[in-house]
């Protein structure tokens, strides 16, 4: 017999989706920061075995109210998570309020699928904290499952990996078992750059910026890759902010980006980083559409 399913990973932005996503993987799959809305794609990770494969989906966070075009798209990716998930992982931490009207709860109470609550970031909670929380949800939403976790220290996520299995169903391979996302390395090259772009500047300059990369090469005559990536920004201020004083901003963050490239695809990396503008790109449909934000 052999189990396979889609696993949906939902929740607000900066609960520790991702976090979740690379303790169950066992990859760095999706960047993490301290930052909300750090993940702006739907990303997949496989985990296969000669008896199952789990196919993990992590989403954006949820945006109550979106101020771009680019977030519209982002709820979207959410709202795709709904309707093809064998098992849906909905996950909260303990610092978080919901209004009782809120429209989650539902959407969630609709799933025909199986629904776990995972309450994360328990390690910063007292357990009589964690069982209120596990009450107070359990009331509203009829979860299958409801398990507390840390996924930071990777406490309680073999038992609910476990969990994931049993609920999956039987089913066929859909990737190729050595197959560990459905994106291509120069997506996660950019997703590095913009991890470090979130890491490394401040307020509005983050949340402004996309990463495309340009070429990506083998170089002939030496083990070494040759990628150039262009940054977008909204407005030709934050072109400046991003290249700082003599371009000395810039040339942190290629350092910075280039060690962590290299570290992920093993190799040495010759990284070239340009800044352009596009005015209110977020909200522009043909830029959006280059970036992969529609389906």
């Amino acid at each position: 017999m052999h189990k396979s399913g889609f696993v949906n990973i939902i929740g607000r932005p900066n609960v520790g989706k991702s976090t979740l996503m690379n303790a169950l993987v066992g990859e760095r799959m999706s960047i993490i920061t301290n930052k909300p809305q750090t993940t702006r794609h739907r990303i997949i990770g496989i985990v296969s075995d000669e008896d199952y494969q789990v196919v993990f989906s992590d989403t954006p966070g949820i945006i109550q109210d979106p101020s771009y075009k680019m977030q519209e798209a982002m709820n979207r990716f959410v709202s795709g998570t709904f309707e093809d998930a064998d098992v849906m992982l909905f996950v909260i931490e303990g610092t978080e309020k919901y209004e009782e009207d809120d429209p989650i709860f539902e959407r969630l109470k609709r799933l025909k699928t199986p629904l776990f609550l995972v309450i994360n970031k328990i390690d910063l909670q007292k357990d009589i904290q964690i069982l209120q929380l596990i009450k107070w949800w359990n009331d509203r939403v009829p979860f299958k499952e409801t398990i507390p976790i840390s996924a930071l220290h990777k406490k309680n996520t073999e038992r609910l990996f476990e969990l994931i299995l049993e609920n999956i169903p039987e089913g066929p391979v859909y990737y190729p078992k050595d197959q560990l996302t459905d994106k291509p390395e120069r997506f996660f090259v950019s997703e590095i750059i913009r991890e470090k772009i979130l890491l490394n500047y401040k307020q509005e300059i983050p949340y402004s910026c996309e990463v495309v990369v340009e070429s990506y090469k083998q170089d002939k005559t030496k083990p070494l890759v040759r990628i150039a990536a262009t940054i977008y920004v909204a407005r030709k201020t934050q072109k400046s902010i991003l290249i700082g004083k003599g371009g000395q901003s810039i040339k942190k963050l290629g350092i910075d980006a280039r060690k962590s490239i290299e570290q992920f695809i093993e190799q040495q990396v010759y990284l070239e980083l340009h800044v352009k503008v596009k005015d209110n790109w977020r909200n522009d449909e043909n830029m959006l559409r280059r970036f992969g934000y529609h389906n």
